[in-house]
């Protein structure tokens, strides 16, 4: 099979004597369960990189086969990049590096929520990653964030990430990242550290970016113009209901990493991660904030909405209040009867008028001192 075949999906299973130490089976899944896997394009190859590095400095070039062998040998660590495999090629890889089959079902098949697993000696770690998508004008249908996923597997010599979605390239981390080796001679969990500095700092440029267009929203419903920004300010909420999802629930992970201690994570990197929880904390709080004054500002909408029709009906009443005046003279002379006061006086026609003129002249000067038109 070559790297830009992709074979047919079926989903892992746990092999059938309950064991869990053993290489992942591949079994099809019972009918009603069925999942679809992601999927790349054809000419893009699932391995981006690997190498191993010993002592901070990267190794020369070795085939993910033998990678997980010469990283032991040289008592170093392997990074392995991946994006979007076909189950069949991560179940090829899990086999040799003995990954549990539920982390491997879940790197396969994505859509998880952010996440810590341990399985013996190794850890299963779920980032959703996010990307602001750029717009002329926030309508009431523009997307506006684009999630993703990584998904990270760490053990003592190996380092395995697994990516979806078309954005957050993990090649530029990788770059960055040897240039300092005095972080990756602190392990494979150095890189796991790499990735999620990385997806919160995401975090916080599209935060940022989304505030620019709650600004913008907020100057509409509040400008002296009638704008009907209710749309905009509900699709507006729910992409950021996607970012939401994305940060919240990467606090516990996060925590569980600077403050328990884990066999592959070294004391050390403990500072790293609570470094990076500190800054998810303040994403999450401005996520927050951000929804709670979009929800003001939704409410504001409404309430200056209904003001606005209330105005309406004051100023439809004031005129047919004003237009009651003469309808009703018009119609008590209309009625023809033949001893009616007026009819045979001479200046009759002209008092009429008077009297409607000037009954809707003060009408509608106290309608108008009154604010109804």
């Amino acid at each position: 099979m070559t790297a830009g075949e992709t074979p047919p999906a079926a989903p892992l299973e746990l092999p059938s004597d309950g064991g869990l130490d053993g290489p992942p089976t591949l079994r099809p899944r019972p009918a009603g369960r069925q999942r679809r896997a992601p999927t790349r394009r054809p000419d893009v190859d699932a391995v981006v990189d690997c190498a191993v590095y010993v002592d901070g400095r990267r190794q020369e070039p070795v085939t993910p086969e033998d990678a997980l062998r010469v990283a032991r040998e040289r008592g170093g660590y392997v990074w392995l990049g991946l994006y979007a495999p076909t189950e069949d090629e991560l179940g090829a890889i899990a086999e040799r590096y003995d990954l549990h089959p539920l982390a491997v079902e879940d790197a396969v098949y994505a859509h998880q929520r952010p996440k810590l697993e341990r399985y013996d000696d190794a850890l299963f770690m779920v980032l959703k990653t996010a990307t602001y998508v750029e717009h002329e004008e926030l309508t009431a249908t523009s997307e506006v964030v684009d999630t993703g996923e990584v998904m990270v597997f760490l053990g003592e010599h190996y380092v395995i990430t697994v990516r979806h979605g078309e954005h957050s390239p993990l090649t530029d981390l990788r770059h960055r990242l040897e240039e300092q080796r005095e972080l990756l001679c602190l392990g494979s969990s150095a890189v796991l550290y790499a990735v999620a500095d990385l997806v919160v700092d995401t975090f916080v440029e599209v935060t940022g970016l989304v505030e620019e267009d709650v600004d913008e929203l907020e100057a509409s419903v509040f400008s002296p113009e009638r704008t009907d920004d209710i749309g905009r300010l509900y699709q507006l909420k729910r992409e950021l209901m996607a970012l939401r999802r994305a940060v919240s629930p990467l606090e516990v992970p996060l925590q569980k990493l600077a403050e328990r201690p884990v066999d592959v994570v070294p004391d050390t990197m403990r500072s790293y991660f609570r470094d990076v929880l500190d800054h998810a904390i303040r994403v999450r709080d401005q996520v927050n904030g951000l929804d709670e004054l979009l929800t003001s500002i939704l409410q504001a909408s409404l309430a200056r909405t209904s003001m606005a029709d209330n105005e309406d009906m004051r100023k439809i009443s004031a005129w047919a209040g004003i237009i009651a005046v003469p309808t009703a003279i018009a119609g008590i002379y209309g009625m023809n009867f033949e001893h009616m006061p007026e009819l045979g006086w001479r200046y009759g026609y002209l008092m009429v008028w008077l009297v409607i003129v000037g009954a809707c002249f003060f009408l509608y000067r106290g309608f108008k001192r009154n604010g109804w038109l």
